[in-house]
């Protein structure tokens, strides 16, 4: 196997572990933890991937009861991101303060930006969303497609199409992602009751670091 053959390969793999990454992270924000989402984190190997992520869960996520687990992390979901009383929203709208000082309400101008930056690269809505599209599991489930897009150019040998995947994720980092999860994932860190979200937004938060580093080199 020629070394440039190694790298595609190497590259199309790194693809598709960011793939995972935004995707597990997706999961996170869309909703409440669910049983079969439970189970997945609980399995072994996984445990093994988000240790080496340097997250690892404590003994009372573990080995409490599934059931008391499930009330108690529905709990704390709808206290940090629905309400109704005061809660972090995951929409970028939010948090993403814009020159012209329109930012801080639902449908502001990164809104309509995130609605158009996605449907311009083809990409469809599931038909039964009915939420915003600057939500941030909607943008970190935008990201595993572009960087599953990404594997596939690699796979193919592909490297123009590979390229063009390369700069769309560099410019939805750099204008939809860097400008607003690092604040959005410090107010969970501070107002989490369990380690599971607070740990969560810190991977959160890291990761999307290094991808702008990542991404840039």
């Amino acid at each position: 196997m020629s070394t440039s053959t190694m790298e595609k390969n190497d590259t199309a793999t790194m693809a598709r572990q960011r793939s995972d990454i935004y995707g597990f992270l997706a999961m996170v924000y869309r909703q409440e933890v669910t049983s079969d989402f439970l189970e997945q984190i609980k399995d072994p190997r996984f445990l093994g991937v988000l240790s080496d992520l340097e997250i690892q869960f404590d003994d009372d996520f573990l080995l409490k009861p599934e059931k008391e687990l499930l009330e108690d992390l529905a709990v704390e979901y709808a206290r940090l991101f629905l309400g109704p009383g005061r809660h972090i929203s995951p929409h970028e709208s939010i948090h993403h303060e814009k020159d012209n000082s329109k930012w801080g309400q639902l449908w502001g101008d990164s809104t309509v930006e995130v609605k158009k930056f996605i449907e311009a690269t083809g990409l469809e809505y599931q038909p039964d969303y009915k939420g915003l599209p600057d939500h941030i599991s909607v943008e970190l489930e935008f990201m595993q497609q572009l960087t599953l897009r990404e594997e596939q150019a690699w796979d193919d040998a592909d490297t123009e199409g590979a390229d063009s995947c390369r700069n769309i994720e560099k410019k939805f980092i750099e204008e939809h992602l860097i400008p607003w999860v690092s604040a959005f994932c410090e107010k969970i860190m501070q107002e989490a009751e369990l380690p599971f979200y607070r740990d969560l937004a810190a991977l959160t938060r890291k990761f999307i670091e290094f991808e702008q580093d990542e991404i840039n080199r």
